[in-house]
């Protein structure tokens, strides 16, 4: 999503974040490579790869198949003849894993520009859930919480200030994630960041939260404890506190020094855009 965002902004192509939830919403997901399911990369390429899952999306109408290509032909004329070899590999039309894609954003009080999570790794149990804040002003804080036995089935750990200002550079919440599944507790606990994730992310693992803690988004003004409601199929992520509340811890917040002060990263967080437009430089 947010190299979709970035590279859109590039190309002065219109994309956001809603036209990302909507294609998400009428395109079937055909497969669950690891650690979302039991297949591995190895196991779609011999199923026919990237061409049989292009082929079946355009047997349902959802790709442009006489757009040109790099290499010199049509997306219908590469893709003419993949077949599906293997369909537990790759999902027949008539049978995906879930009618809608793999991707989806949610909103909310606590994330008002959106934030994104991989739908097809989330537990069935998952996908609606409320628990309270466990919060870390930083990815090292929640791993050390995580191994030390310090969260619980039904928390919601809130990784903040890794965003693409925060961070600086929206690091990779892979290892937050990699020990929650780690400890077991990776179908009981939520994971919010203001961070990213990788594509071996798996759980209620949600990213890209904007705006992000370092330019004072709601991210920002969680405290321990707080009572957070996720509802995947909604699109809602909700911070369970009241409106009046929020504008009081909001006069209170200040903003933290920045981690970096020279250099080129430095000069990076200054000019950053929010991840919900591709975290572009302005």
């Amino acid at each position: 999503v947010l190299h979709l965002l970035a590279i859109a902004h590039e190309a002065k192509v219109p994309m956001d974040l809603e036209t990302i939830n909507k294609m998400s919403a009428r395109v079937p997901n055909f497969c669950h490579l690891a650690p979302a399911g039991p297949t591995h990369i190895e196991d779609l390429y011999a199923a026919g790869g990237v061409p049989a899952v292009m082929n079946q999306l355009a047997q349902l109408g959802l790709l442009h198949t006489g757009l040109p290509t790099v290499t010199g032909r049509t997306i219908g004329e590469n893709i003419a003849g993949a077949a599906n070899r293997d369909p537990d590999a790759i999902r027949p039309t008539d049978r995906p894993y879930s009618p809608t894609g793999g991707i989806a954003v949610l909103w909310g009080n606590i994330a008002q520009n959106g934030g994104v999570v991989k739908r097809s790794a989330v537990a069935p149990e998952m996908l609606v859930h409320e628990g309270p804040a466990r919060v870390f002003d930083g990815e090292e804080g929640a791993i050390a919480a995580i191994y030390a036995g310090e969260i619980k089935p039904g928390d919601v750990v809130v990784i903040r200030y890794e965003g693409p200002k925060g961070g600086p550079g929206m690091r990779e919440m892979l290892n937050p994630t990699s020990a929650l599944a780690g400890m077991g507790l990776d179908k009981s606990v939520a994971l919010i960041t203001d961070g990213r994730f990788s594509g071996a992310s798996r759980g209620a693992s949600i990213g890209h939260v904007s705006p992000e803690a370092a330019v004072g988004g709601e991210i920002a003004l969680v405290q321990e404890g707080d009572r957070i409601s996720i509802d995947i199929p909604a699109g809602r992520l909700e911070l369970l506190v009241s409106g009046e509340e929020l504008e009081r811890r909001r006069a209170q917040w200040k903003a933290p020094a920045p981690k970096v002060t020279e250099g080129w990263l430095a000069r990076y967080a200054r000019l950053v855009s929010s991840a919900n437009t591709g975290a572009v430089l302005e």
